[in-house]
């Protein structure tokens, strides 16, 4: 099988005809962020219906990190090394100590009860930032349907004063999210209320120091919904869709993707040079490597 799509010639140099596509392991429900530790050599990531955060590595394969999860969905790692997480089941926003014990980020803004925190990124002044979309509510299925008591926003949470801030309020769903290199831009995927006729698309917006942020339309993928990315060495997305990873340009072109036979949730640069794309899809987990290097945030 042919694993990738060109549309645009530069494609072609950031994509190895000899790298094909691995599933690398399978069996899941809902598979989502995934979260690279180098200095550990392992890749943490999502099982959400599942209740569980899983470990893979090269040699030992699959084993279980976390169980019960909260119904954990996006994660990152500080600019300690530390992991930062999205629970939906608690409606937190988590961080585990160097020892393993948990530090409440935030579960709460004007005194009300967040929705079900999705996605997160770390900012290089430390704040973080994460999206509070509704999803984790909605259903049983990925946490505990429950009544919605805050709009559906991103939030910049400040570990070091207790602070926190809403910077995007202009969307209906924020899910995916991520930091240019010299963190001027922050694009957001809005995937909107599902069943309904919301737009669902990619946003980018200027980053200044108060919120709420106005950003603009950058991009719709043409195959399903964005809604996990990460940026690589040259500021291009590489964001999760319908059929795969699409590779967009930072002028909003879509420049090629790599077909997935799964629905993608969302993907992560890892392994030795930050060269392999991980790409969690629906039931698996897959890997590829790249002509390209994922943007380094630690």
């Amino acid at each position: 099988m042919f694993w990738f799509e060109a549309h645009d010639h530069r494609f072609r140099h950031y994509v190895l005809g000899n790298a094909p596509l691995k599933q690398i392991a399978t069996g899941f429900d809902w598979v989502e962020g995934p979260v690279w530790f180098g200095d550990a050599g392992c890749l943490l990531f999502s099982d959400i219906p599942n209740d569980r955060i899983l470990r893979w590595t090269p040699e030992a394969g699959i084993s279980t990190y976390r169980s019960p999860s909260h119904f954990s969905n996006g994660h990152t790692r500080d600019r300690q090394g530390r992991l930062i997480s999205c629970e939906h089941g608690t409606r937190r926003v988590t961080r585990t100590e160097y020892d393993g014990t948990i530090t409440v980020i935030a579960d709460s803004f004007d005194g009300k009860r967040l929705n079900s925190p999705n996605d997160v990124v770390v900012k290089s002044d430390g704040t973080i930032w994460f999206t509070d979309p509704h999803y984790g509510l909605s259903t049983d299925y990925e946490g505990t349907r429950a009544e919605q008591e805050l709009p559906c926003v991103v939030y910049r949470a400040d570990p070091a004063t207790g602070t926190m801030q809403v910077m995007v309020d202009d969307m209906n769903g924020p899910n995916g999210l991520a930091f240019s290199a010299d963190e001027s831009l922050l694009y957001v995927a809005d995937t909107g209320r599902f069943g309904t006729d919301d737009r669902q698309h990619l946003r980018v917006y200027d980053v200044t120091e108060d919120g709420p942020l106005r950003g603009r339309d950058f991009h719709r993928v043409d195959a399903g919904i964005s809604d996990g990315f990460r940026l690589d060495e040259d500021g291009n997305i590489w964001s999760s869709a319908g059929d795969g990873v699409h590779c967009i340009s930072p002028d909003g072109k879509l420049l090629g993707k790599i077909l997935v036979p799964e629905v993608v949730s969302n993907v992560c640069f890892g392994g030795r040079a930050r060269h392999v794309l991980f790409i969690t899809a629906s039931t698996s987990l897959y890997a590829i490597a790249l002509n390209r290097r994922g943007l380094c945030t630690l």
